[in-house]
């Protein structure tokens, strides 16, 4: 009997200062030992959680070529079996061509790319990639439009924007005042388009989300708007003034009247004004927006181009029908919605996305 009351008092856990025994170690494999502290003095110990690391922002590239997305596979998908053979042989040269056709590039600028390529290959002393002499060859063709906007000493360096409603212009009219803000440029908005009220509000977010100044008014002559607007501008010493208009057809001959008469106020406002006239265009409507380019060019004599929305269609092709038919220079071009998603045109950057030289890409 006593052996036992010995051996459970050995199993025991000791005392403790208050007399009560100490917790027992419950016995997980889990737990981990503990150090002996050789101090005397108490030792804080602060658990951090890890945090995932942060995702770098998508570059420029990287929303491009999301952005050609739609063109990109429509334009390499057709061309799979002449990448395939790697031989620019007739077979493959009239499946470029229907690929080609249908990225809207257009008959005439189709037809120059492949008399293009024949001469390449034919200066090629071996066996030459199609993909990459397409590359080259786009490249080329689209690099007379890659000119960047300069804002000259004059101020206020006037910028007249036109387009069809719906083209995106006055959204771009905001991304290009906040591009104008990060080069270090004071910047004042004219709301040129006074027949619709939303156009007018739309600018006044933009106005407000740059904190730019914007000049407007309800109804009334836009004209007189233009010249109010170089007239503020002057007194603030602002550096350029980006003067909307209202959206218009082609086709409308009185609102292409109202177009030219706008110019001729800028010019009245300000010697020399307006410094650049550029059109917008989405680049959804295809070959029809080679159509607005001749038409806008003829009326108000277009400096430059902005091209929208190639985030949402599989017509980017028609960068190339403008660069061969009607070349303006395309100042920038845009790939979203956000205030960062318009950007100088680069042609190499166009082209690799549009074109990866990896077909997995």
């Amino acid at each position: 009997m006593f052996d036992i009351f010995k051996r459970r008092a050995k199993e025991a856990p000791p005392a403790t200062a208050d007399g009560d025994f100490a917790a027992i170690q419950p016995s997980d494999a889990r737990a981990t030992s503990v150090e002996p502290i050789a101090s005397s003095e108490s030792t804080a110990v602060t658990v951090t959680a890890s945090e995932p690391p942060l995702r770098p922002a998508p570059t420029w590239r990287d929303r491009l070529k999301s952005g050609l997305g739609l063109s990109r596979e429509k334009l390499a998908g057709a061309l799979t079996g002449v990448f395939r053979r790697r031989t620019l042989d007739e077979q493959a040269l009239e499946e470029l061509e229907s690929a080609l056709l249908t990225a809207d590039v257009g008959i005439d600028a189709t037809a120059f790319l492949l008399e293009d390529l024949r001469a390449r290959h034919r200066r090629c002393v071996t066996d030459s990639d199609p993909r990459s002499l397409l590359r080259d060859a786009l490249i080329d063709l689209l690099e007379p439009l890659e000119k960047d906007l300069a804002i000259a000493s004059q101020r206020p360096f006037v910028i007249m924007l036109a387009g069809v409603n719906g083209a995106g212009k006055t959204t771009s009219i905001g991304k290009l005042a906040k591009w104008l803000q990060e080069k270090g440029y004071s910047v004042l908005l004219a709301a040129g388009d006074t027949f619709r009220a939303a156009a007018r509000e739309q600018l006044a977010v933009w106005g407000e989300r740059n904190n730019v100044q914007v000049i407007q008014q309800s109804g009334g002559d836009p004209a007189a708007v233009m010249f109010d607007a170089i007239a503020a501008a002057t007194a603030r010493g602002i550096d350029v003034v980006l003067a909307d208009t209202a959206g218009r057809l082609p086709t409308q001959g009185h609102l292409m009247d109202e177009l030219r008469k706008v110019k001729r106020v800028l010019c009245k406002a300000r010697a020399g004004a307006p410094d650049e006239i550029i059109l917008v265009l989405d680049a959804n409507t295809g070959q029809n927006g080679l159509a607005q380019v001749r038409a806008f060019d003829a009326a108000v004599g277009l400096t430059g181009l902005i091209v929208t929305k190639l985030d949402g269609t599989a017509k980017g092709g028609v960068l190339a029908a403008i660069a061969r038919q009607h070349p303006i220079p395309l100042r920038f071009i845009g790939v979203g919605e956000g205030v960062d998603d318009l950007h100088p045109f680069v042609a190499s950057e166009f082209v690799e996305a549009l074109l990866p030289e990896a077909e997995t890409a």
